[in-house]
């Protein structure tokens, strides 16, 4: 018979309450976890904490789990490691769609679950990687935490901790302390973070704001949608005499399209000079009265619009002059140090992965030496097989990059600029041609420019993509639905990076 006379305690099976945090890699959902359990532990309550480290594919997202019991006749708890489907009571998510994976994941129930959760957004690789626009819809995770929720709590802590110069954790736990959800008072959490060692007066202010806003009398959210485009108006005068005559120029245009060919002339200029942003109005002029002379007032001048958007891409390519240029820019490092939180007296290095090849490199230089620079790739491939780690913050490779952005001037007769200029040409050419036989087609052509993008490989795959769907032109031309073919070749090539998609289309419009 077994001897049970070593057994110390019995364990008792009254439930704790389950805490699931929801965080990605930078926003202190450690901390927070940290912050939840030394809170219980302060009032004398069991408290275990474990964590899931998650996948890259959202910036390391990973899942704190917190379980508290209050102490009851000297028995031990028996506290789980993971959260179980049903049985969570809070979730704190630090952004939306972190919110979303709770939900799918069954960790909110409406019977039981407390939704705080931040409405900003952070990407994920799933959504960046794809050739078209792959981003989440955030009214689908609003509309389910409605349902799946017993009670949300949700705004955007993000701008809060942002604007209090603190970290989103200090945001959620005060959104926590507000909500109710804990038996414990204010003063309490914010006598956790009191016993913290940095960052004290930022988080409380975090903290206090969060509190303050959870606890306002409800509001319908306002409703979430897709990230739109947000233009600056034009401007009454720039304060220059070759940039107000850019102004007056753009004012010739019809007032709906003020907008739009503004953000190019800004984006061009920024680019190069305010004279390569007059030849940016020159094209759109053109394609203007194209578009005019065919009716398209009737058709609020789409031809124009969607002209003044991709001639702007277009001209604006990314080559080594643009990158080092970008690269060099005080407000970049400003923007380095903001995002990472760095304090008084702190010194950040970047890295860069740089890989440019062969051709970036002949693209560079003057048209004819850049031609020979590629026609000899025996001569110079070795040096371009592989990438390199640059460290831009250091004076050797800043003067570089910073010499390299020198090259602005010489643009105009570099390799590359000719190639890109010949292709826009011939891409105008093919839209222009056929706004008298089908208008439509014709914008639809202007809008596969939307393929072209980046730099070095994937600039290559974009255009090899548009120029596939370009041939496909004179076969859509006499047909009335060639404008939504054409849409759809646009569609099939974003689908994926290879074109597989692209190429099954393709084979259909052969068999029209």
């Amino acid at each position: 018979m077994n001897d049970l006379s070593g057994t110390p305690t019995r364990y008792t099976t009254e439930r704790p309450i389950c805490v699931a945090v929801m965080a990605m890699g930078g926003q202190g959902g450690g901390v927070l976890s940290d912050w939840i359990v030394e809170l219980a532990e302060s009032q004398g309550w069991h408290a275990q904490s474990t964590s899931v480290p998650g996948v890259a594919q959202r910036t390391g997202a990973t899942i704190y789990y917190v379980e508290m019991l209050p102490p009851k006749d000297g028995r031990a708890p028996i506290l789980s490691l993971m959260p179980a489907q049903g049985e969570v009571d809070v979730v704190l998510a630090s952004e939306l769609m972190e919110a979303g994976r709770s939900i799918l994941r069954g960790l909110v129930t409406p019977d039981r679950t407390t939704l705080i959760a931040s409405t900003h957004r952070m990407y994920s690789v799933a959504e960046k990687e794809k050739p078209g626009d792959a981003t989440a819809d955030p009214a689908v995770v609003v509309e389910a935490a409605g349902v799946a929720a017993k009670r949300t709590i949700a705004f955007d802590m993000e701008a809060l901790a942002n604007k209090n110069n603190s970290h989103i954790s200090a945001c959620l736990f005060g959104t926590l302390a507000a909500s109710g959800a804990l038996p414990f008072g204010r003063e309490t959490f914010e006598a956790i973070i009191k016993g913290g060692g940095r960052g004290i007066e930022p988080s409380l202010k975090a903290f206090s704001a969060a509190y303050d806003q959870a606890t306002q009398p409800a509001t319908p959210p306002p409703a979430l949608t897709r990230p739109t485009k947000r233009f600056a108006p034009l401007p009454v005068s720039a304060g220059r005499p070759d940039l107000d005559k850019l102004l007056a120029r753009i004012r010739e245009f019809p007032e709906q399209l003020h907008n739009i060919v503004f953000a190019g002339v800004k984006h061009l200029t920024d680019f190069q000079d305010p004279a390569y942003a007059g030849e940016y109005l020159d094209r759109v002029a053109k394609i203007y009265e194209v578009d005019r002379t065919h009716g398209g007032a009737a058709k609020a001048c789409a031809l124009t619009a969607a002209a003044a958007k991709y001639i702007a891409v277009a001209m604006a390519y990314d080559d080594v002059i643009r990158v080092a240029d970008l690269k060099t820019r005080s407000n970049r490092f400003e923007r380095v140090k903001r995002e990472n939180s760095v304090g008084e007296g702190q010194i950040v290095y970047t890295t860069e992965y740089m890989h440019p090849r062969l051709e970036e490199v002949a693209g560079t230089m003057p048209a004819a030496l850049g031609r020979w620079f590629e026609a000899n790739p025996a001569l110079f491939g070795w040096a371009f097989r592989k990438g390199r780690r640059v460290r831009s913050g250091t004076i050797h490779w800043f003067l570089m990059l910073y010499v390299l952005a020198a090259f602005k001037p010489i643009r105009r007769s570099t390799l590359r600029h000719k190639r890109e200029m010949a292709h826009l040409e011939r891409w105008l050419s093919a839209a222009g041609a056929r706004v008298a036989e089908n208008y439509d087609l014709a914008v639809e052509v202007v809008n596969a420019r939307r393929l072209v993008k980046g730099y070095s490989d994937t600039h290559a795959r974009g255009e090899s993509k548009f120029d596939r769907i370009i041939a496909a032109v004179p076969l859509l031309a006499p047909r009335a639905d060639g404008a939504d073919w054409m849409r759809r070749l646009r569609d099939a090539a974003l689908m994926d990076e290879n074109g597989i998609a692209l190429e099954g289309a393709l084979k259909t419009i052969a068999t029209l």
